[in-house]
């Protein structure tokens, strides 16, 4: 199934389909991506499958709001990133939920539409870019289509994303703030520690 972002439909598409466990391609800030609900059924398998990727690997997050962070971790997030949500950033942080401990990913999208499906779904969801794991990322709704079309449930069509920035990666998991990866979003240089 697939419909425009742009239709009223897409929305409570999307919703229903993440409520029930279901396998999505969405359009985010940055590139398109696989999502899941999160805490939920095996959607994190179903997308390992799809992708073809390593179960040591973890997906990112993506939260409805900046303040959702603290429901996930103690960690302290420095004001300088905390003030650059929603938008472009993933901030890797100690996860209070594991009873294991480890670290996750989490991102508060700069799309509103994004944002509003995350808080009506109730809980996080998980993103991850669309393609083969080791192969390019699509940005062609053409061939995302052809791809994996018989893989997910729905995909949400924003027209093909060519060129589009990753988000930023930064660690505050350790302390301090470690750069992981440079995408679309500038960390101050006053908190940057490393990048790698």
């Amino acid at each position: 199934m697939k419909y425009l972002k742009s239709e009223a439909i897409s929305s409570e598409a999307t919703v229903e389909a993440l409520k029930n466990q279901k396998i999505v391609i969405i359009p985010t800030d940055t590139v398109y991506g696989f999502s899941g609900i999160t805490g939920s059924g095996d959607t994190d398998g179903i997308i390992r499958r799809i992708k073809g990727r390593e179960a040591y690997k973890p997906f990112i997050q993506l939260i409805p709001d900046p303040e959702f962070i603290f429901r996930i971790t103690d960690d302290k997030v420095p004001e300088e990133l905390f003030s650059l949500w929603p938008g472009a950033l993933t901030i890797i942080v100690n996860d209070k939920r594991s009873s294991s401990g480890g670290s996750v990913a989490v991102r508060c999208p700069g799309d509103s539409w994004l944002r509003d499906i995350i808080h009506r779904v109730g809980a996080p969801i998980y993103s991850t870019s669309v393609n083969r794991s080791g192969k390019k990322v699509l940005s062609e709704i053409a061939e995302i289509e052809y791809e994996f079309g018989n893989d997910v449930e729905l995909i949400i069509d924003d027209g093909d994303k060519k060129n589009a920035l990753p988000s930023t990666i930064v660690s505050v998991s350790r302390g301090g703030c470690e750069i992981i990866r440079q995408g679309s979003v500038i960390v101050p240089e006053s908190i940057r520690r490393v990048v790698s």
